[in-house]
């Protein structure tokens, strides 16, 4: 199974439309999973051209006065919920926009999990997953960052697939991740959109 994944699409505010080449770098992909920062439903309804969408996080409601209309947008929409579980193809996927783990006092960006690990060998990445979603995963996907990652911590597989539009906080052209399940395994690769002809 594949799973195109994309999070902080902050569409209108950086850009009309997601970049066209989203449609190309999840070509054939079974599901979508965005992970937040959606601000309209458009998005959504742009994204299911290709395959079904599920949406979680933010929907900018921390900041109600910039985008009011767009965060009841969202948060009325089907598809969004502050927080996705699903089971697909044996593995338990957690999805949210703002990973906030008790004990990490940092956003979570790449290289982030293993300094701390480095520092706190017996802190268990597992328990703080359990406490943040309610369940236990074998993979969680979130946004907010706009760093993209792909790390393996503690049998865990952490994807942050950055911003199409936003990427380390510039506004260029981003990335998007697509994520791959089956009985070998599960991994996942970030797509660079600039790499991408349209």
């Amino acid at each position: 199974m594949r799973i195109g994944l994309i999070s902080d699409t902050h569409v209108p505010t950086t850009m009309e439309y997601p970049p066209e080449q989203i449609l190309k770098a999840f070509d054939s992909v079974d599901l979508i999973l965005h992970a937040g920062n959606i601000h309209v439903t458009l998005v959504l309804d742009w994204l299911e051209q290709v395959a079904p969408v599920k949406a979680s996080g933010s929907t900018d409601s921390d900041h109600p006065e910039r985008h009011q209309s767009f965060s009841m947008e969202c948060a009325e929409d089907s598809r969004v919920a502050p927080l996705q579980i699903l089971e697909l193809e044996g593995y338990r996927i957690g999805v949210a926009n703002n990973l906030l783990l008790h004990g990490m006092n940092d956003e979570i960006r790449p290289g982030e999990i293993g300094r701390h690990l480095e520092r706190r060998p017996s802190m268990s990445f597992r328990a703080m997953i359990y406490d943040f979603f309610g369940v236990a995963l074998d993979i969680v996907v979130f946004g907010r960052t706009t760093f993209a990652m792909v790390e393996e911590h503690q049998g865990m597989l952490f994807v942050n697939p950055g911003s199409p539009a936003l990427p380390r906080n510039l506004r260029k052209l981003g990335s998007v991740a697509v994520l791959e399940l089956s009985e070998d395994g599960a991994s996942a690769s970030i797509i660079e959109l600039s790499d991408l002809v349209v």
